[in-house]
């Protein structure tokens, strides 16, 4: 299995802080933020990893990165050229993946659970895709899962009424088919491919299992909140291990 680390985007909800700088790379407590994702792809046994950025900072993540030796990992890069959505920017790492399962990760998602079991878990499913789930106090602000068993049955993407509390953080597992699917992909109504389309494909097909995280989930993008509280909870696990 192969690993992608998506870190493109303006990052316009952190400005003024990324105006001269990805989002993906400003510090969560003693460490970049991007460094998060990546010790997670690599605890789970993923050691050939992707990194996609935007095309105006692409040189930083390669002077900071460069081989991935130092994370006993390899690395290669793609450029998202435009901001297309976070499928859009999957699509890039069709020929790096060459065709095997691939692990994907948002570069501004942290997490506190190891996965490298839900990794185990999805070879043994063969085909489909896989989405993590956190159980969250306001569902509305999120993709949000209805459960059917060992399967999710539909995601819905910031619901007014949401059926649930489990809300589709930014880490999934598929694969080979996913590549037709992007292709395959309309732009939703703010002209961005989105992979909350991809995830529903798998669903209407019942192949879309998953798996619900019971440590902490931060997401250092969504808003400076949801970023000072990425580097808190990165700060408490440093200091309390």
């Amino acid at each position: 299995m192969k690993g992608i680390i998506l870190a493109g985007g303006t990052g316009s909800r952190l400005f003024p802080l990324t105006k001269v700088t990805n989002k993906h790379l400003l510090p969560i407590y003693n460490k970049p933020m991007i460094y998060y994702p990546i010790e997670t792809l690599v605890n789970a046994g993923i050691k050939d990893i992707m990194i996609v950025s935007g095309k105006g900072h692409a040189g930083h993540f390669l002077e900071l990165l460069k081989s991935g030796g130092d994370f006993g990992a390899r690395f290669s890069y793609g450029v998202q050229e435009e901001a297309g959505g976070i499928a859009q920017a999957l699509g890039i790492c069709e020929d790096f993946s060459d065709h095997e399962e691939v692990m994907v990760m948002l570069g501004d998602n942290l997490i506190e659970d190891p996965v490298k079991d839900a990794v185990e878990d999805f070879k043994k499913q063969k085909t489909g895709a896989k989405v993590f789930l956190k159980e969250v106090q306001d569902p509305r602000s999120f993709g949000v899962a209805e459960i059917q068993g060992d399967k999710i049955k539909s995601i819905e993407e910031k619901p007014a009424n949401p059926k649930t509390d489990q809300a589709v953080i930014g880490l999934y597992i598929y694969d080979s088919q996913v590549w037709d699917v992007i292709k395959n992909l309309k732009p939703s109504g703010r002209g961005e491919l989105e992979i909350t389309d991809v995830n529903n494909y798998y669903a209407d097909k019942g192949e879309l299992t998953y798996k619900k995280l019971a440590g902490w989930w931060g997401d250092g993008g969504e808003s400076f909140d949801s970023y000072l509280k990425a580097c808190n909870l990165a700060a408490d696990r440093h200091n309390n291990k």
